[in-house]
């Protein structure tokens, strides 16, 4: 376990050990903790003296957005991009927040891109309250995630303006992995912008109208990306189903072109066969021009099945 504490006072920021956080005078505290929950959960309990009710949801193992108030306070869950390696299906990792009037808990388990610019912000003197404090990690959260969203865009664009039957295999891996990604978002991103607008509304003097002013726009900005993402997800299926679509048609063609060549070579293959017997009585055996013969027929009839398939138009003219 880790942890680093500040104490604020009149917009100034003084960088204290964690362990004398409890003791601190400021306008408010923030204490943040990085790692397993079975480390973090006794010094909560301990120095920090947060209930059981508090430590449980800042140590859970499992989270999804959300905001509940707590005793005084309110707890947050915020996802955001991560500089540890993710899986596909769990792509952002989770800062858990405890605040109340004069005091803010946070603890992450993974590496939270946001977290340097929050604690630049904090120590440059532009959080002066825990709503702050707050604020500052829902924006910097949108805004590393709005360029990431807006590239899965782009790169759909890009599939949708470049589809070619000779790189089907590739485009789709490619539809594909950007739909897993929106897939992924979308799970962290509808539910964060419900916890958002509900921390927005939530009752407390800790909360100033700057604060809540501004937790609108964040959750008005999730709610745009959520939107896209949603976006994504369907435009992919849509790219994807174009894509399999292509190889249909692709072998539908080859296996047109397939049978053309066998229907016409059957009867070529019946009449060579029937003329190339070993037996006595074939017609102008003895003739000097029956291979001649032979080729001119073979290529008459070829020409003539061709030209069927031309007015049928089952090849091109």
């Amino acid at each position: 376990m880790t942890g680093r504490a500040w104490v604020i006072t009149a917009g100034k920021a003084t960088r204290i050990p964690p362990e004398d956080a409890a003791h601190a005078q400021g306008d408010f505290v923030w204490v943040h903790l990085h790692g397993e929950g079975e480390a973090i959960a006794p010094w909560l309990r301990g120095q920090a003296g947060l209930a059981d009710y508090v430590v449980e949801p800042l140590t859970a193992v499992e989270t999804r957005p959300r905001c509940d108030a707590i005793g005084h306070g309110a707890f947050v869950n915020l996802r955001g991009l991560s500089q540890d390696e993710l899986s596909s299906a769990d792509p952002l990792a989770s800062v858990r927040l405890y605040a109340s009037r004069g005091h803010v808990h946070s603890v992450t388990r993974r590496r939270l891109s946001a977290l340097e610019p929050v604690i630049a912000q904090v120590e440059s003197g532009r959080i002066a309250d825990p709503g702050d404090l707050i604020v500052a990690f829902a924006t910097a959260i949108t805004e590393e995630l709005d360029p990431l969203i807006a590239d899965l865009g782009d790169t759909l664009d890009a599939c949708e303006e470049a589809l070619d039957p000779t790189r089907i295999f590739e485009q789709r891996r490619d539809v594909t992995r950007t739909r897993v990604r929106a897939i992924g978002y979308r799970r962290f991103l509808v539910p964060q912008r419900a916890a958002l607008e509900k921390l927005g509304t939530m009752p407390g003097d800790w909360l100033g109208a700057d604060d809540r002013l501004h937790l609108s726009a964040a959750a008005d900005r999730a709610a745009r990306m959520a939107e896209e993402v949603d976006a994504i997800r369907e435009r992919a299926a849509l790219i994807h189903e174009t894509l399999t679509d292509l190889r249909a048609e692709q072998l539908d063609q080859r296996s047109l072109q397939i049978a053309i060549v066998a229907m016409v070579f059957l009867p070529l293959t019946f009449v060579t066969g029937l003329l190339g017997m070993n037996v006595e009585g074939i017609p102008f055996a003895k003739e000097p021009w029956a291979f001649a013969g032979v080729v001119a027929l073979c290529a008459g009839m070829s020409a003539g099945i061709v030209a069927w398939f031309r007015r049928r138009q089952w090849i091109g003219r």
